[in-house]
């Protein structure tokens, strides 16, 4: 790899790494001071997020999708992350929400390798063994415990996107399977809003918080570490997502005042590091999507 490349990686990798730890920030800071619903945050995001991947796949040298482009089923799984993660965004911080989401992604897909049969050896186990005990620091009753609610629709959101990200490890067109699945998803999006309706509130600053997750982190994100992973291994693209809680908490702090407790700080330690001990002793693993 040229040192040009590898320079156009790195920045690529940073950039889709800011856009993912941003979905986190603007999912919150649409909700401070009541500026919008959980329910036209996600459908606003979703259906934002397919028109900027339909622009963005019928531009020159893209692929553009096709009805055989991605499938219901994942439509489906995407509908579900984006749903769950907004209500849970209504009472987790911004760091929280993204160490339970990104443990969440990370543990479905390391267990799923492990039910396909995939070799599993010490390094791994004890790098499952701190994560789960960093979750479970973390979720344990007490004062500055998230609440329990919010942290189980979370880890559905992490769940839901670690399912979709093992669906999609194989696609030969990841950009137009990814704008197909976006525009499947409105019709799901839209009967949120209706289910939503009687709770449906809208202000200039939630509106745009939720049309900059669509537009901006999710959309354009995706993009660009669709980009970046051309010159990524698979290990790599998965280790580096470590860093998505870590900017996702800084940007709390930073921008939203969010206090980053004693709980929160061993329990980001313990995960991250047994997730990347774990991700870290098998070199097989595959492409992890972005969140």
């Amino acid at each position: 790899m040229t040192t040009v490349t590898t320079g156009r990686t790195i920045a690529l990798t940073a950039l889709a790494m800011l856009a993912f730890a941003a979905n986190s920030l603007f999912n919150r800071a649409g909700f401070s001071g009541g500026g919008i619903d959980a329910g036209s945050f996600a459908s606003l995001r979703l259906i934002s997020a397919a028109a900027a991947l339909t622009l963005i796949s019928i531009l020159p040298g893209q692929t553009r999708p096709t009805r055989t482009s991605g499938s219901w089923l994942s439509a489906g799984l995407l509908f579900a992350y984006a749903a769950a993660f907004s209500f849970a965004y209504v009472d987790l911080g911004v760091g929280t929400g993204a160490l339970i989401l990104f443990t969440a992604v990370q543990l479905t897909m390391l267990i799923a390798a492990l039910w396909s049969g995939e070799a599993i050896g010490p390094a791994q186990w004890t790098g499952l063994a701190a994560a789960f005990a960093g979750l479970i620091i973390l979720l344990l009753p007490g004062l500055s415990a998230p609440p329990v609610g919010a942290s189980v629709l979370m880890a559905i959101a992490g769940i839901s996107w670690g399912f979709y990200s093992l669906r999609g490890r194989s696609s030969e067109n990841p950009l137009a399977d990814t704008a197909a699945n976006f525009l499947r998803s409105v019709p799901f999006a839209l009967v949120l809003s209706v289910a939503t309706a009687g709770t449906t509130h809208l202000t200039r600053p939630g509106v745009t918080f939720a049309l900059l997750s669509g537009i901006l982190a999710s959309g354009i994100g995706y993009t660009i570490w669709y980009s970046a992973l051309r010159g990524l291994s698979a290990t790599r693209a998965a280790v580096v997502q470590l860093t998505v809680p870590i900017i996702a908490s800084v940007a709390g702090v930073l921008f939203l005042a969010e206090a980053v407790t004693g709980r929160l700080a061993i329990s980001t330690i313990m995960i991250l590091g047994g997730v990347a001990l774990a991700l870290l002793g098998n070199s097989q693993k595959p492409r992890v999507e972005g969140s």
